[in-house]
């Protein structure tokens, strides 16, 4: 369907069907300005039980809830925050509807199962026009991880979600390719200073200049690849994002890249080899594929084409992925971050 016109015949139907699905505890794929997520009514602890067997995730790990509403998103958090602090009121009057997720204490009305067990609930309001008037048809908030198997690269369309899903769910809402290409931005506004646990597409930056000061989330021992306790937000676990390939990271300056990619693929004797290549680059000798990435100089750029990109060199059954890693500058912290969680670093070794 096509986004910018949700007043037509086509779309009224698709909406309707799909909001059913939700209301009654059934999983819907459904696009949202980040990657497509996997819903189901927050409120029905069995049907959010059913996104974890589809994605086969474990109950360690905490989903994100959704709101929208015709009056904002505040009027559906009544029954499911107990209160938001004023750092967060001003973050919601900045970022949405938008990419930022925020962790606030939930009420008794949100199932256990939806925060791991966890005191705080991540919420977020989502921009993309076909999410909101799902939620709102539906009238229900809308619990909806990424729609992947669990630890596998997100899916930014609709053919992605179905390789991963396709007969474990109840629909998917095709509207497009997904605007960010990342995970919202989680952050904890009830701490001091305030944590990011997961970057996005709202930045550090950004959110320093609008609520005060704010540090970057890291705990090795939370990161452990089977943690023994709860995950204190959605996203944070160590392998997360990753292709089927082994993707090995490439860490340099622009103008060094060419040189450290043909060192890596050097390495690579009986591999086949896919290049997440940026625009401004040669492609290796060597290489099987190359996945045009976009240009090095628009982190949004690649941010959006980073899933599509190593599922794309999946496609073409690489055993290998060379990625360079982009500066931490803005959304590239993003990139960095979900790189990071799916490979190793090469010229390290």
């Amino acid at each position: 369907m096509d986004p910018k016109h949700l007043d037509s015949a086509e779309a009224h139907e698709t909406l309707e069907r799909a909001s059913q699905i939700l209301r009654r505890g059934g999983l819907v794929a459904l696009p949202t300005e980040t990657v497509y997520g996997l819903g189901t009514n927050a409120l029905n602890a069995e049907a959010v039980g059913r996104i974890f067997a589809a994605k086969q995730r474990p109950k360690w790990d905490p989903v994100i809830v959704h709101v929208a509403g015709p009056n904002g998103a505040e009027e559906m958090m009544r029954g499911l925050v107990r209160d938001v602090p004023e750092t967060a009121r001003k973050l919601m009057k900045a970022y949405w509807p938008g990419p930022l997720t925020l962790l606030l204490p939930r009420t008794e009305a949100v199932p256990d199962v939806v925060t791991a067990g966890r005191p705080l609930m991540g919420v977020r309001m989502p921009s993309h026009p076909v999410a909101a008037e799902l939620i709102r048809r539906a009238g229900v908030p809308v619990a909806a991880p990424s729609a992947n198997s669990f630890g596998h690269t997100s899916p930014t369309t609709a053919a992605h979600v179905l390789q991963d899903l396709d007969g474990r769910i109840d629909a998917v809402v095709d509207a497009g390719p997904a605007e960010h290409g990342v995970e919202s931005t989680v952050l904890d506004p009830c701490q001091s200073p305030m944590m990011i646990y997961r970057p996005g597409a709202v930045t550090r930056a950004q959110i320093q200049e609008t609520a005060g000061e704010v540090e970057v989330y890291y705990d090795s021992v939370a990161l452990a690849a089977k943690p023994r306790e709860a995950m204190p937000s959605p996203g944070v676990g160590l392998r997360h994002y990753a292709p089927k390939a082994r993707l090995l990271l490439i860490e340099g300056e622009l103008a060094e890249m060419e040189a450290r990619l043909a060192e890596a693929i050097e390495g690579q004797t009986g591999e086949r080899v896919g290049v997440m290549l940026p625009a401004e680059l040669a492609a290796p000798e060597g290489s099987a594929a190359v996945f045009a990435w976009g240009r090095w100089a628009a982190p949004k750029e690649m941010a959006r084409k980073l899933y599509a990109g190593l599922r794309a060199l999946d496609g073409e059954e690489c055993t290998v992925i060379l990625c360079p890693l982009p500066p931490a500058a803005g959304i590239g912290a993003a990139i960095r971050d979900r790189l990071l969680r799916a490979g190793k670093t090469g010229n390290r070794e």
